[in-house]
């Protein structure tokens, strides 16, 4: 299935707006018989008939929504998981193959649950909570093994390890993560009993009073350097270094060029030479 049978060619109901309205507007779809699923599955594999493929996504429509209600407890909009459901929805209807001899709801599935889990992982928390395969099986398995709300004891973890096949301190890793919150980076509040946001914690590396008069005073010098550099040049060798590099609209060499009447080549010329005088300059100041 090509892109465009993702976007343009298949206009599926919009989850934008009213929620109810699209999850009405779904179950109002009839649901194919295995027949009819049959049928269209081979058109669209074998003819790549695009009305086929649409039918096949809409008459699912209503099983994305089940799924996409079954991880409603991680905090994100259901419309959203229902537009990544789809994005898999569609992405099974590519790859079904109708000789194997199952439904396309039991093929679909995994597609659809693979497209919420990854929106899921990239969108539940600020800083990613799972970034390995072992972690990201956690996430999905860790709050319906967990048999009560505070934390887990030794028995517990050892359990959960077990069922899922990684290492105990991944678990504890994972249960300290699920745990936790978010907090914000700046401070949201003029109570000064209030605990200190991680940006208080920061390290400013131009606190220290003496390095802020040294490169002060160095940055002088240099200044001082280049208006003596300057003042050492031919009248028209400043102003050609002066319009290349120092005012705001810099000149090319062509618009030099034009402006003295000479060559381009002959602008560069006058430009490398006017350098080599003030990088000896500048080597004899420092």
């Amino acid at each position: 299935m090509s892109q465009a049978l993702v976007t343009a060619n298949l206009p599926l109901p919009s989850v934008v707006g009213s929620l109810d309205a699209y999850i009405s507007a779904v179950h109002r779809i009839p649901v194919l018989t295995s027949e009819e699923e049959q049928a269209l599955s081979r058109d669209y594999l074998e003819e790549a008939n695009l009305a086929s493929a649409k039918k096949l996504v809409m008459s699912h429509l209503r099983f994305v929504v089940h799924v996409a209600r079954g991880y409603s407890g991680y905090g994100l909009q259901l419309s959203d998981l229902i537009q990544e459901g789809n994005i898999g929805l569609m992405k099974a209807v590519k790859r079904f193959d109708p000789d194997q001899g199952v439904r396309l709801v039991s093929f679909a599935v995994h597609w659809i649950r693979a497209e919420m889990h990854e929106f899921i992982l990239k969108n539940w928390r600020i800083v990613k909570v799972a970034t390995t395969k072992a972690q990201r099986k956690l996430f999905f398995n860790l709050r319906k093994s967990k048999k009560r709300l505070g934390w887990m004891n030794a028995a517990e973890v050892r359990t959960v390890a077990q069922d899922l096949g990684v290492p105990e301190a991944t678990v504890r890793e994972m249960e300290s993560r699920l745990s936790g919150r978010d907090i914000g980076f700046e401070p949201v509040s003029d109570d000064e009993d209030a605990k200190p946001a991680p940006a208080a914690f920061l390290i400013d590396e131009g606190a220290d009073p003496y390095e802020n008069v040294a490169d002060a005073d160095d940055a002088d010098n240099q200044m001082s350097t280049l208006s003596s550099a300057l003042k050492n040049l031919d009248e028209r060798s400043r102003k050609i270094i002066q319009r290349r590099w120092l005012d705001d609209n810099k000149a090319t060499l062509q618009d030099l060029a034009d402006e003295y009447g000479v060559s381009a080549e002959r602008i560069r010329q006058v430009e490398a030479n006017a350098m080599k005088k003030m990088r000896g300059l500048f080597t004899t100041a420092a």
